[in-house]
């Protein structure tokens, strides 16, 4: 009998023992040793497809989730599972697992982005730099690339709930219960050690965390969530409400000319907060401060671009140009002044209300946000070829009925907004919720709004300051100022960044370490590498003395522009 024959007989947990090679372990052989001993009733395991490869030095960096790391060793292993009865049904796995003398007793899922469930091994890295074994599945999608918008239908008007459900919870909650179990035995952990396990993912990645504590909540100890792509129904039609603005208005300003807006929102809203660096720290203020009337008769110019066939763009912002920005920062409201959904922040700029140049016709018209087309064909007309021409004209109360549709067809699947999280707090759970502040795809103020909800429908008999400290002991959201979506921002390079959440996240569950503000550096521009502090919600940042000293403060009336009443609707929108 060999070493790690002779280690496995008698029960000693592989991560611990010196002298047990990353080669010994990494063969297909111990994985379908270790995948055996995982029994989950209703899923089979397909030993055929197991592979094992052994990856050595490897290295991670300029990435904005975890900081640079060199010379990790771990285990690639991919396996699939199949649903009993489910004709055809095939759930592709991924993991990442540590060298046993790096492995930290940690489980970490990974999560997606737009219509995918996975980031294609992106987002694998960042558990292994803190011995956590990494997951990702393909939902069932048939691969890794594959995106659920490929495969909801089954045929024109038909869904495939399978796989509905499988995107919407069901596919992260059976990687994370294989996951446990294959970490388990591959390190033939003790019964009683315990197994941390973690969730980080932003954007689509941040809907599947929230996904999973809020119907899971003894399933995960912690999970970072960034820019949760939550309340799909309202969100993904939003991306259409900037081309409906400009059809209403009947302007179509060139990109040139409304980038030319954010550009002079940033430089009229940089100094609010106390510090002049490039970065709208307090979009609030710039809510209550700023005027578009001030954009009108500032030159803008742009140089052509041959590549892309756009023109020079040069000129002056015109008044309607200012009238477009102004109505689109508003927010889709019904006819009749109801509010719907809002807009993404001032600063954040109009990426999804872009134009194109219609080169032989040579004039500018309105581009329809391709997710945003996606949803309304695939999943609200369910028309197999993804087209719809209904997008391209539809007018703001359509766009609301379009809301209204899919919160109803799928709010128990994708809305993921359930505001009641006691289970998870009472287990001990915690979460670390960050938003880019200037996100131009998902509003900040939708985190604030799901936090707030979250707040109001669990401590409705506490006062404003008990009930916010009691949900920030447990669950803390931190806006960061300048970021874009799920990065930093190009257009305010000075704006840093949360890297190490996962790391704080662990400290916390792990040894009781609360973190009061959030550490987070600078990525790019001229002060790049400075770390600066991220305060927790309901407090912003003031900086004092010539910006060199920065605290957090609570403001009342910039708090009140981060509630809204979406009167459109006859039940509350959480």
């Amino acid at each position: 009998m060999n070493l790690l024959s002779t280690l496995l007989v008698v029960g000693y947990g592989l991560g611990t023992v010196l002298g047990i090679s990353l080669e010994n372990v990494c063969t297909v052989s111990h994985a379908e040793r270790t995948l055996s001993d995982v029994n989950i009733v209703g899923l089979t395991f397909d030993n055929s497809s197991i592979t094992a490869q052994a990856v050595y030095n490897f290295s991670t960096e300029n990435q904005v989730f975890w900081p640079d790391a060199q010379g990790l060793n771990y285990c690639n292993i991919t396996l699939a599972y199949s649903h009993n009865g489910i004709r055809g049904d095939r759930v592709l796995l991924e993991f990442w697992l540590p060298a046993p003398g790096s492995f930290k007793n940690r489980w970490l899922s990974t999560g997606g982005g737009g219509y995918s469930i996975n980031h294609h091994e992106e987002h694998l890295p960042g558990g292994l730099i803190y011995g956590a074994v990494t997951g990702q599945t393909d939902g069932g999608f048939g691969g890794f690339n594959r995106t659920v918008d490929e495969v909801i239908l089954l045929a024109n008007g038909t869904i495939d709930h399978e796989t509905l459900y499988m995107h919407g919870y069901k596919a992260h909650y059976e990687m994370s219960t294989i996951g446990k179990a294959f970490t388990r035995n591959f390190y033939r952990m003790s019964p009683r050690a315990k197994l941390f396990s973690y969730f980080q993912g932003c954007s689509e990645g941040g809907r599947e965390a929230f996904s999973q504590v809020q119907r899971y909540p003894d399933e995960w100890d912690g999970a970072v969530i960034g820019a949760p792509a939550i309340r799909l129904a309202q969100q993904q039609v939003n991306l259409i409400f900037g081309a409906a603005v400009k059809r209403k208005l009947g302007h179509f300003p060139s990109p040139c000319e409304m980038n030319k807006i954010t550009d002079l929102i940033i430089e009229a809203c940089d100094s609010l907060d106390g510090r002049i660096d490039g970065v709208v720290s307090r979009t609030d203020l710039c809510m209550i401060h700023f005027d578009f009337d001030w954009t009108i008769g500032k030159q803008f110019e742009c140089s052509t671009d041959l590549e892309k066939g756009t023109p020079l763009q040069s000129g002056k912002v015109s008044p309607e140009t200012a009238m477009v920005a102004r109505t689109i920062f508003k927010g889709l409201h019904s006819l009749d002044g109801k509010r719907a959904y809002i807009w993404p922040q001032l600063s954040a700029g109009f990426d999804s209300a872009t134009a194109q140049y219609d080169a032989k016709n040579q004039y500018w018209k309105p581009t329809i946000n391709s997710l945003g087309t996606q949803w309304v064909s695939k999943f609200l007309e369910l028309k197999e070829d993804g087209t719809s021409s209904t997008a391209d004209n539809a007018t703001y109360d359509e766009l609301i009925d379009w809301m209204r549709t899919g919160w109803q067809r799928y709010e128990s699947v994708l809305q993921t907004t359930w505001p009641d999280l006691t289970p998870f707090e009472s287990a001990g759970g915690k979460i670390i919720h960050f938003h880019g502040e200037s996100d131009p795809a998902i509003p900040a103020g939708s985190s604030v709004h799901y936090h707030e909800a979250v707040r109001q429908v669990m401590y409705p008999h506490l006062s404003f300051e008990d009930s916010m400290e009691a949900i920030n002991d447990w669950n803390r959201l931190y806006l960061v100022p300048g970021a874009g979506h799920c990065a930093p921002s190009n257009t305010q390079p000075n704006g840093s960044f949360p890297r190490t959440t996962l790391k704080t996240l662990i400290r916390w569950v792990e040894n009781g370490i609360k973190p009061e503000n959030l550490d987070a550096v600078i990525l790019q521009g001229d002060n790049f590498g400075e770390h600066q502090q991220l305060c927790p919600w309901p407090s912003r940042p003031m900086w004092h003395n010539n910006g060199t000293r920065m605290e957090c403060a609570f403001d009342q009336t910039s708090f009140e522009t981060w509630t809204y009443n979406f009167d459109a609707y006859n039940l509350p929108l959480y």
